[in-house]
C-alpha cells in the first residue's frame, strides 16, 4: 500500500495565504487612535472630541480627523464654520481650533447636502484625508470612524490608517441591561 501524505498542495497553500495590507504612515503624525463602533449614535464623535481635548490638556499636539462621512459632527462639536485652505490645490491644511488641528468632510460640503456615498467612495475620502492633509507634527491623530453599518468592509476602513494605529470601540449600555461587557 502506498503511503499518502495528508496536507495542502503548494498551489492551494499559495492561494490561501493571508493577504497582507500595506499601511502608509500618516505624514506629520506619531500615533493614530481610531474610534469606531459597529453602529451609529453611540457617542463615537463625543468620545473622539473629548479624547482629543484631554490629550491637548496633557500638552500633546493633537489632531482630529472626522472620517464619519455620513454624518460629520466635528464642525458643530468644535464650532468651526470655515473651509480648510489648500495652497497647492492638492493638499489641505487642517483648521486649528482650541489648539487642535481639525479636518472633516463637513468643512467641504453644504450642511444640508445628504451624503449618499457607497463604500469605495467613503474609503477614498478617508484615504484622501490621511494622505493629503498637511498634519503639523502631531503626537496623536484621533480618527472618528464612520459607523460599521455601511457597505465598507472593516478591513478596508482600517487599511487606510497608518501603522501603530490604536483602536477604541464606542458602545452604549442602558440602565437595567444585563450586558456586562
Amino acid at each position: 500500500m502506498d503511503k499518502k501524505t495528508v496536507g495542502l498542495s503548494d498551489t492551494l497553500r499559495n492561494k490561501t495565504t493571508p493577504k497582507s495590507f500595506t499601511k502608509n504612515p500618516i505624514q506629520g503624525t506619531k500615533f493614530t487612535i481610531a474610534i469606531s463602533s459597529a453602529k451609529g449614535g453611540v457617542g463615537k464623535s463625543t468620545f473622539a472630541t473629548n479624547l482629543a481635548l484631554a490629550l491637548k490638556f496633557l500638552n500633546h499636539k493633537v489632531g482630529i480627523l472626522d472620517a464619519d462621512i455620513y454624518g460629520p459632527s466635528l464642525p458643530k462639536m468644535m464650532a468651526i464654520n470655515e473651509k480648510p485652505k489648500s495652497e497647492d490645490g492638492k493638499s489641505l491644511t487642517p483648521i486649528e481650533q482650541y489648539g487642535i488641528q481639525c479636518i472633516s468632510i463637513g468643512f467641504l460640503v453644504d450642511k444640508e447636502t445628504p451624503m449618499i456615498w457607497r463604500g469605495p467612495m467613503v474609503i477614498s475620502a478617508i484615504k484622501t484625508f490621511t494622505q493629503k492633509v498637511l498634519w503639523n507634527n502631531l503626537d496623536f491623530l484621533i480618527v472618528d470612524m464612520p459607523p460599521g453599518t455601511g457597505d465598507t468592509l472593516p478591513g478596508d476602513r482600517w487599511e487606510c490608517l497608518g501603522p501603530g494605529t490604536g483602536a477604541g470601540m464606542a458602545d452604549t449600555l442602558f440602565a437595567g441591561s444585563d450586558r456586562t461587557g
